[in-house]
Order: C-alpha cells, then structure tokens, then sequence
C-alpha cells in the first residue's frame, strides 16, 4: 500500500510538471535573428510547432499591425508552402528613405503546398521587415494556425502586463534600444521591392528543423528527467522504511 502511494504521488508530480511544461513550446512565437532594434531593420521567424498529434498545419497567417505599420515587409520562401501577401491602403502615407509609401503589407499567409508541418514537427518562416517603431518595446502579430482536420487556432491574445500568459498569446517580438538611434538590424534596411533583400533570411529556413527541433528536445528531456529524479525519491523514501521497518523487528 505504502508503496502504490508513493508511485501515485511520483507520477502525479510528473503529470503537473509537464502538464506546466508543455505549453511553453506548444505557441506559435516569432523571434529575431541577431537583435530587432528600435528604429531598425530585421529578419525575423515566426516559429509554428504542430501541438496535435492526429493532424498537421497546413496554414498560417500571420497579420501584421495597423496602428504602427510596417514599410518594408519581404517573407522569405519556405520549400513546400506558397505565400500570400495582403497589402492595404494607409490613410497618411509613410516616408522610407525619401519615398512616400501609400500601402503596407497588413497579412502574409503561408498555405501548405505538400504534407505542411506533421506532428511532432516545428517549422520557422523568416520574414524581413522594418522600419520597426521606434517608441514602442514590442510589436505584436496577431497568428491564425489551420490544421489539416480543419481546426482553427487564434494566436491573438495580447498578454498585459502583470497578468497570467492568455490561454493563445499573440506572437510578441521584443524591441531592444537602439545603439546610436539609428539601428539598421540584419535585413540592411534597403528599401528596394527586390526579393533579393530577403536572402539573410534564408538560414533561417536550413536551420528550421534542427533549432527548433533542439528546443522541444531538450525541454522534452528536462521533464523526463524530472520525473526518474520523482521516482528515484520515492523508491529511496519506500527502500529507507523498509529497513526501519527491519530494524525494529
């Protein structure tokens, strides 16, 4: 009896702690190569795990910000997913090294032109994309995940501060200040329409996979750790009565 108990209790920790755990690589994030500068340039990865087992994403949009718009928006091509890119019309025109821009980019939609990301698989979509907002410590994308059994996720949840993370958090990208006010990040902050400005993004794809796939392995493998360290616990408490147990007799 003493020892079912101590293996209820045992696994139960380990239910908890991953049941706290895996949230934290199940979220469509987005995260910078290098840094993503206040007032700069920067080629960034929208990172899409598939947190289903019995289906696979097959379609993302990701919507980018009306009230601080983005002048140059470039995504990078992704091998096997064709893009979509949605622009819409500025009430005040936008002034990019000299060129008045009337229209940005408001949604780049990435559909699955093959088997999309399978179960237990991550895949990143670089973007480039500035000038990034100068007064502002972060810009928020609002993410919408399709998967291939027809279920929809919202990623748009904005996360206020002091508060509980939101069941499905927006995509969030953290500005870091500028160095000399005037930061230019990995995209060069070229204002040309060429796909060509895009190309620092392209590792991004290569390394899809392997860093991604790195992360999960390795939280994977803390929890499993925490859980041989509960049972080890409770097999040395149960080994320690025993003998206490023999002692006395």
């Amino acid at each position: 009896m003493k020892a079912s108990r101590l293996a209820a209790v045992a696994a139960g920790s380990a239910v908890a702690v991953f049941a706290l755990s895996s949230p934290a690589f199940a979220h469509v994030t987005v995260q910078p190569e290098g840094t993503a500068a206040k007032g700069g340039y920067a080629v960034v990865n929208f990172r899409v795990p598939n947190e289903r087992d019995n289906a696979s994403t097959v379609k993302l949009e990701v919507n980018f910000p009306t009230d601080a718009p983005l002048a140059s928006v470039l995504p990078q091509d992704v091998p096997g997913w064709k893009i979509a890119v949605t622009k819409s019309k500025l009430a005040k025109p936008l002034d990019l090294h000299g060129r008045q821009i009337s229209e940005v980019v408001s949604k780049v939609t990435w559909t699955a032109d093959g088997k999309g990301i399978e179960p237990g698989r991550l895949q990143q979509f670089p973007v480039s994309m500035g000038a990034l907002p100068e007064k502002a410590d972060q810009v928020v994308f609002k993410a919408i995940q399709t998967y291939s059994n027809k279920e929809v996720v919202r990623w748009i949840e904005v996360q206020e501060k002091g508060k509980e993370e939101p069941d499905t958090p927006a995509p969030a990208l953290t500005l870091s200040e500028a160095a000399d006010g005037h930061s230019h990040g990995a995209a060069a902050g070229d204002s040309s329409d060429d796909a060509d400005d895009a190309k620092p993004a392209a590792a991004a794809t290569e390394a899809s996979d392997s860093s991604g796939g790195s992360d999960t392995t390795a939280r994977v493998l803390g929890v499993v750790g925490i859980v041989v360290g509960a049972a080890g616990v409770a097999y040395g408490v149960l080994a320690g009565r025993r003998r206490g147990d023999s002692s006395a007799s």
